[in-house]
């Protein structure tokens, strides 16, 4: 690991850091979310830097479409407004400390005190196809066709649910000018 990766490594670990502390010392639930956001997201650079992209990449972005929906969903049915209300995330501060703390200080002596093996072969030169192997093994294709499956099912049924095109304001030969919204409403409403 070269100079550069080791800097970023350390900066996106102490960001991922800061961004766990926010979680628990913000007051409402909106900024909450928004911190968990960037903490993962600098989780998500980190297993980049480490040579995982492809799972770098897919945890940055299952994260922010999970706290993007999060938020609106805290926004639209929360009681108070848009979850910006004073609020702790902190219930049994002794208990949970005391237990935190017991778990983090076993979780540093497994560091240290685990026998850690050591690498017995070559690197391979594509960590992505090593690692859907193991998770998919000979269900590769089948996954991949899949993931474009569902992606075209997206794209077509947000397609159908439209009642009406881009340049339908336009008229049917593009040449209404101004534009206006077949709705109903006037140009600029």
């Amino acid at each position: 690991m070269g100079t550069t990766s080791t800097v970023l490594l350390w900066v996106l670990g102490v960001l991922a850091l800061v961004g766990g502390v926010l979680v628990f010392t913000l007051n409402s639930m909106a900024r909450v979310t928004f911190a968990l956001l960037a903490s993962l997201v600098c989780v998500g650079g980190v297993v980049t830097v480490l040579g995982l992209p492809y799972l770098g990449v897919v945890i940055v972005l299952m994260m922010v479409m999970e706290m993007v929906i999060m938020a609106v969903f805290m926004i639209a049915y929360m009681m108070n407004p848009a979850g910006l209300m004073p609020m702790s995330m902190l219930h049994n501060k002794r208990g949970s400390l005391v237990v935190s703390g017991l778990v983090f200080a076993a979780l540093v002596a497994g560091i240290f005190l685990v026998p850690w093996p050591d690498r017995t072969g070559a690197r391979p030169g594509d960590t992505t196809v090593q690692v859907g192997m193991s998770l998919m093994g000979d269900q590769m294709l089948t996954m991949v066709t899949l993931g474009f499956v569902l992606l075209a099912t997206m794209v077509g049924a947000t397609v159908l649910a439209t009642r009406r095109g881009r340049y339908d304001r336009f008229g049917d030969d593009l040449d209404q000018r101004p534009a206006q919204d077949p709705a109903g409403g006037g140009v600029g409403r």
